[in-house]
């Protein structure tokens, strides 16, 4: 039975804030956009919201919404017809948490499983990750994730790590469990900052976890680690930032990164670390190097 209906429709970027307001004045529940023309954008700024030339517009409606005149008023504001209509009933369904239903336990380097937290670790004497991401990115699934999991297994714990765009609290939870002694969370979303605190009650390091927004975290602060798994342009507009919270000899770790970005990333942290190695998986790069 559907509970909802799914109204879409294809929208040029000049008429966009048009037609959002059109829908959300015929009482849409919600309006999404998302590129309907394969123009790949990944990293919008802090704030930013991203459009294309071509939008494809997504508006939902309680079941039983008349769609008829809202097509109507968007064919006087498109010129005469709505491009890629279609209304689709949806039933019932906890979205948000769908997707758990693929995600498996996953090992990354020799030591490290990531797993969900509804199912039981494969080896119960491996280090487990136990996880639950809510609302927020980061499982281990993306190549950017995996590549900073890898690194971590593979590298002696520091003593205090600094997770740039935390997430779900992937990496600096994995740190704490691979044997650092602290771990600091930064992130921009609230969402993300209560997922990083509830993995880490979930995996027993939530005293040594310390999740915060990027201003509440204490300018004089330093690590021996840091991880930032980002995007390219955030990273180079933070490398003042970020460099300087690495104490000389400790390790950055960049990821989020295009093949052609890396160089220009590479090159904001080199008054920082000099060259930084670099680690290609499925299309996305790994930059790391120590502080000079």
């Amino acid at each position: 039975m559907a509970h909802w209906l799914q109204l879409r429709l294809e929208v040029p970027e000049a008429l966009l804030e048009a037609v959002d307001a059109a829908c959300t004045a015929a009482g849409a529940l919600s309006v999404t956009v998302e590129d309907a023309a394969d123009d790949p954008v990944y990293e919008p700024l802090p704030g930013e919201v991203r459009t294309w030339p071509h939008n494809r517009v997504s508006a939902l409606f309680p079941a039983g919404h008349d769609p008829e005149p809202l097509r109507t008023e968007l064919s006087e504001l498109l010129g005469g017809i709505v491009p890629g209509w279609r209304v689709e009933g949806l039933a019932d369904r906890d979205w948000e948490r769908a997707w758990l239903d693929d995600f498996r336990p996953m090992r990354f380097g020799r030591r490290l499983w990531v797993c969900p937290s509804n199912r039981e670790p494969p080896e119960t004497d491996a280090v487990n990750l136990r996880l639950d991401p809510g609302l927020a990115f980061g499982t281990g699934t993306h190549p950017t994730t995996a590549l900073c999991l890898e690194w971590l297994d593979g590298h002696p714990p520091p003593t205090t790590l600094l997770d740039y765009g935390c997430g779900s609290g992937i990496l600096a939870i994995a740190g704490l469990l691979l044997g650092a002694d602290a771990a600091w969370g930064v992130d921009l979303d609230p969402q993300a900052l209560l997922a990083s605190r509830d993995n880490a009650a979930r995996n027993g390091v939530a005293e040594r976890l310390h999740a915060c927004l990027p201003e509440a975290l204490p300018a004089e602060l330093t690590c021996d680690l840091l991880l930032a798994n980002i995007l390219a342009g955030p990273l180079v507009a933070l490398a003042p930032e970020l460099g300087r919270r690495v104490r000389p000899g400790g390790a950055l770790v960049l990821s989020g990164i295009l093949p052609g970005q890396a160089d220009e990333v590479a090159a904001a942290y080199r008054p920082w670390c000099g060259t930084l190695r670099r680690t290609e998986r499925d299309g996305w790069v790994r930059l790391d190097g120590t502080r000079l």
